[in-house]
């Protein structure tokens, strides 16, 4: 009997030695992941500049084409004895002179008049065939987004001196015509400023880019994120001609989204936009990036961050061996898979914030789960000493560097002369982004970052 207490003995001894010196292991409860719905966010207004450019070229094209042929008729004789029809026989140049516009217009002119008395039927008609060009004179403005011009004709230039064949000799009758082209002067400067308002409405060609801008465009497939502008109203200031080309600054007051998840449907409503006039744009254009990681990507640069590291308190200390992330009830849940002198996963929480000199996501307030600490009191009170917990904070960051540059370099293609449309072009710079805040989705970390810019619109070679 006394020999089987004693073999008893030893196996307790053994055994108790044997738990004494084995790892302890810990299996904590998994706070499961919040499922979120699709995250949209909405910045607050953005504010984008743009000074647009038009050359006097590209009005010169819209004109002619609105121009051609018969420009000018006149049928009735009676009223002032002269009948007139005048067409464009050559392309119409437009120069810039001080300030406004000069055209010059060739003509060819074919007139009926008459002459003489009715005094016993002592008249008789005659016709006569002119070519020339006339020079006008435009101011110009911008009402309700019309190129408005107000001209005046400041001369006829005549290939060769107008004349009729009476009995054989060449009879000038300049004195006869020019008193008619003087009546004929502001109608035909009405006509030069009806085609030039005619083929200068640019409200449709602005409308136009707005839509092709508030069209929902993916910023990354990987990811599934969707850049969206919502126009609120637009300001435009008074044109001015100078240096062969007309400017004016346009200013688009608007908001911007970036969305994860599907494509979200396109909302412009080209009606709900409201159009004003100012005498000022402010130059600065301000635009909000979404950097996104998603928790495999986040997860894994940590996980490098541990590598190599141990971390003690005394004669114990643990190795991380693997690190997985996820959001739960808006804090992000930081699950530690450990060996050492535990086994196991321990799981802390902490709100995701960024430093802007390192442009790295970290974790603020970060403590462990409760069911981890209760854990934790049982086997192992050297874990919660601040100072473990404060070791491991530093290494649960990483860095969204190359997702901003990645963001950036997908800007780009839209602000190197990007045509939204045929004859409109679109350029710019960005700046450095600056910080903004950061939300958590069930599926990424996102870190939305402002910029600013500067942004100008040429309008040249439109159809």
């Amino acid at each position: 009997m006394k020999k089987i207490f004693t073999f008893l003995n030893a196996i307790i001894l053994i055994l108790i030695v044997s738990s004494c010196s084995s790892t302890n292991k810990i299996a904590a409860l998994k706070p499961e992941p919040s499922q979120n719905a699709v995250m949209a966010y909405n910045t607050t207004t953005s504010f984008v500049s743009m000074p647009l450019e038009i050359s006097l070229k590209e009005i010169e094209n819209q004109l002619n084409k609105s121009l051609n042929g018969l420009i000018y008729e006149d049928n009735v004789l009676e009223d002032d004895k002269t009948e007139m029809k005048i067409w464009k026989t050559a392309p119409i140049k437009l120069i810039e002179k001080d300030g406004k516009i000069e055209s010059v217009l060739p003509l060819k002119i074919w007139a009926e008049f008459k002459y003489g008395t009715d005094f016993m039927g002592l008249n008789d008609t005659r016709e006569i065939e002119l070519n020339g060009t006339i020079t006008l004179l435009s101011d110009v403005k911008l009402s309700n987004w019309k190129m408005n011009t107000t001209s005046s004709i400041e001369s006829f230039n005549w290939s060769e001196s107008p004349t009729i064949l009476v009995a054989g000799r060449k009879v000038p009758i300049t004195y006869i015509i020019n008193p008619t082209l003087s009546i004929f002067k502001s109608k035909m400067a009405k006509k030069i400023d009806d085609a030039i308002e005619k083929s200068c409405d640019f409200k449709p060609y602005v409308l136009n880019v707005l839509q092709t801008m508030s069209t929902p465009f993916q910023t990354s497939a990987e990811f599934e994120t969707w850049f969206k502008l919502n126009p609120i109203e637009v300001y435009v200031t008074d044109a001015v001609v100078q240096k062969s080309k007309i400017s004016m600054d346009l200013g688009l007051k608007c908001s911007m989204q970036t969305m994860v998840g599907q494509q979200p449907s396109t909302s412009f409503n080209k009606d709900a936009i409201s159009f004003k006039p100012v005498t000022k744009v402010p130059e600065k254009t301000t635009a909000s990036i979404a950097a996104i990681s998603t928790y495999e990507s986040a997860s894994r640069i940590i996980t490098k961050n541990f590598q190599g590291k141990e971390f003690a308190s005394g004669s114990r200390k643990i190795v991380v061996q693997k690190v997985d992330l996820w959001a739960k009830d808006g804090r992000m849940i930081i699950a530690l898979d450990m060996t050492g002198s535990l086994n196991g996963t321990i799981y802390l929480s902490g709100i995701p914030n960024y430093n802007t000199i390192t442009k790295e996501i970290y974790f603020e307030q970060m403590d462990y789960v409760l069911n981890t600490k209760g854990l934790l009191t049982k086997t192992a009170n050297w874990l919660l000493q601040g100072v473990i917990l404060k070791k491991i904070q530093e290494n649960c960051r990483y860095s969204i560097k190359e997702n901003l540059e990645e963001g950036k370099k997908r800007l780009a293609p839209y602000l190197n002369n990007y045509s939204p449309m045929k004859g409109v072009f679109v350029n710019g710079i960005l700046n450095d982004f600056e910080f903004e805040k950061v939300e958590l989705t069930n599926e990424a970390i996102i870190a939305f970052i402002t910029t600013t810019g500067k942004m100008n619109v040429k309008i040249d070679g439109m159809e």
